[in-house]
C-alpha cells in the first residue's frame, strides 16, 4: 500500500512536470519565432541595398555608390562624349572616323581635314564640354544650397550679373575678348556679392535666396537692355550676339582656359560634396554632424559664381543649362541631386544642342543658346507644372 500510495503521489507530480515543460515550449515556440522574424527582416533589407548598392574599397577606405546612379552618370559621360565626336565629324566637310582620328594623332594625309579638326572642330567640342559640365555643377550646387528647383544661376541673377558687367565692356568700354571675359568675371562676383547681403538674415534660406535673385535678375536685365538700346550700332551688335550664347567663334585659348578652371573648381566642389548633402537635411542636422553651415554654403556660392562666370565669359550667357542638368541627372539616376552627374548632364545638354543649332538650318549656324532657350523655355513649364500637381495631390 505504501508502495502504490508513493507511486500514486509521485504521479501528480511527474504530470505536472511534463504539463510545465510543454507549457514552456509553447510560450518559447513564439520567442523564437519572433526572434526569427526579426533576423529575416533585418537581412531582407541588407540582400536588397546589396542590390542597390555597389562598395567601392581601397584599403581603409570604402565608398557606396548607388547602382542605378552610377549607371546613369557613366551613360550620361558616355553620350557627352559620343556628341562630342558627333561634332568632329559633322560640318559642310564632312569626314569619317579614320580621318577624324587620323588627324587628332597626326598622322593624317588629308591636311585640310588635320585643319578642320585640330583648329575649328576640336576647340570647339572641348568648350562646349567644358562650359556644359561648368553651368551644370553650378546649378547643382544652387539648387543644393537652396534646396530649390528654381536655384539656377540664370533664375536667381548671376548669369544676367555676368551678362553685365560684359556689356559694360564691350559698350562702355570697348574693349576685346579678354575685357569682355574680364568684365563677365567681375559682374557676376558683383551680383553674387549684392544678392548674398540681400538675402542674409541671421543666416542664409534657399526661399530667401531665390526670391532676392529673381528680384536682382529683373533689375538687371532691365539695365542689360538700357545699356544696347543706348550703345552705338556696332557696338549693339556685338553685344546682341554675344548675349545669344554662341560657340561659333570658338579657339583653343577659349577651350584650354575654360578646362584649366575647371581643374581647379570641379576639385573644390566635390571635396565640398558631402558637407553639401548635409546642408540638404537642414542646419540642425548639418550642425550636429559637424558642418560648418555658413563657412560650406559661402565657399559653394563662391565656387558656383565662379563656375558660371567662366562659363559665361567663354561662350556667352547660354540659358536654363544650369537649371535643367541637375533635375534631369536626378530624375534619371532617381537620387538626389549629385553635382558629377549633373556637370556630365550639362556638358551632355551643350553638346546636343550645338549640333542641333550646327544642323538644324546648315549652312547657317544659329547660336547655342537660342536652341537651349527654346527647350528650356518648355523644360521650365514643365517643371512648373510638376510641382503645381504635387502641391494639389
Amino acid at each position: 500500500m505504501q508502495t502504490d500510495q508513493s507511486v500514486q503521489a509521485s504521479q501528480p507530480v511527474k504530470t505536472s512536470r511534463s504539463v510545465q515543460i510543454s507549457q514552456a515550449e509553447r510560450t518559447s515556440q513564439p520567442a523564437r519565432t519572433s526572434r526569427l522574424t526579426r533576423v529575416e527582416l533585418q537581412q531582407r533589407p541588407t540582400a536588397s541595398m546589396s542590390r542597390r548598392y555597389l562598395v567601392a574599397r581601397v584599403g581603409d577606405f570604402s565608398m557606396r555608390l548607388p547602382r542605378r546612379g552610377l549607371i546613369a552618370t557613366l551613360g550620361i559621360a558616355l553620350a557627352a562624349l559620343a556628341g562630342a565626336f558627333a561634332m568632329l565629324l559633322i560640318g559642310d566637310y564632312p569626314m569619317s572616323p579614320a580621318q577624324v582620328f587620323g588627324s587628332l594623332l597626326g598622322v593624317g594625309e588629308d591636311a585640310l581635314a588635320s585643319y578642320f579638326v585640330t583648329e575649328l572642330r576640336l576647340p570647339r567640342a572641348i568648350t562646349a564640354l567644358a562650359v556644359g559640365a561648368a553651368l551644370g555643377l553650378s546649378g547643382g550646387i544652387f539648387q543644393s544650397i537652396s534646396n530649390n528647383p528654381l536655384g539656377s544661376p540664370d533664375v536667381i541673377g548671376f548669369t544676367t550679373g555676368s551678362a553685365t558687367g560684359a556689356l559694360i565692356a564691350i559698350i562702355v568700354i570697348g574693349g576685346g575678348p579678354a575685357t569682355t571675359a574680364s568684365g563677365a568675371l567681375i559682374g557676376g562676383f558683383a551680383t553674387a556679392i549684392v544678392v548674398y547681403l540681400l538675402a542674409w538674415r541671421q543666416g542664409l534660406t534657399g526661399t530667401r535666396l531665390v526670391l532676392v535673385g529673381i528680384g536682382t535678375a529683373a533689375v538687371l536685365s532691365g539695365l542689360n537692355s538700357l545699356l544696347i538700346t543706348r550703345a552705338s550700332l556696332d557696338a549693339a551688335q556685338t553685344a546682341a550676339q554675344w548675349l545669344a550664347g554662341s560657340l561659333n567663334a570658338s579657339t583653343s585659348v577659349e577651350a584650354w582656359l575654360v578646362t584649366g578652371c575647371l581643374g581647379v573648381l570641379v576639385p573644390s566642389a566635390l571635396v565640398l560634396g558631402r558637407p553639401l548633402r548635409m546642408l540638404t537635411f537642414g542646419d540642425d542636422i548639418a550642425i550636429g554632424a559637424g558642418v560648418a553651415t555658413e563657412r560650406v554654403r559661402l565657399w559653394l556660392v563662391v565656387i558656383g559664381v565662379c563656375l558660371v562666370s567662366v562659363a559665361t565669359a567663354a561662350a556667352g550667357p547660354i540659358a536654363f543649362v544650369a537649371l535643367a542638368a541637375p533635375q534631369l541627372a536626378a530624375r534619371l539616376s532617381r537620387a538626389e541631386i549629385g553635382l558629377g552627374s549633373s556637370a556630365l548632364m550639362g556638358a551632355f545638354l551643350v553638346v546636343a544642342s550645338d549640333i542641333v543649332a550646327q544642323r538644324l538650318f546648315a549652312p547657317t549656324q544659329l547660336p547655342v543658346g537660342v536652341v537651349t532657350g527654346a527647350l528650356g523655355g518648355i523644360y521650365l513649364i514643365w517643371l512648373l507644372a510638376m510641382q503645381w500637381r504635387r502641391r494639389t495631390a
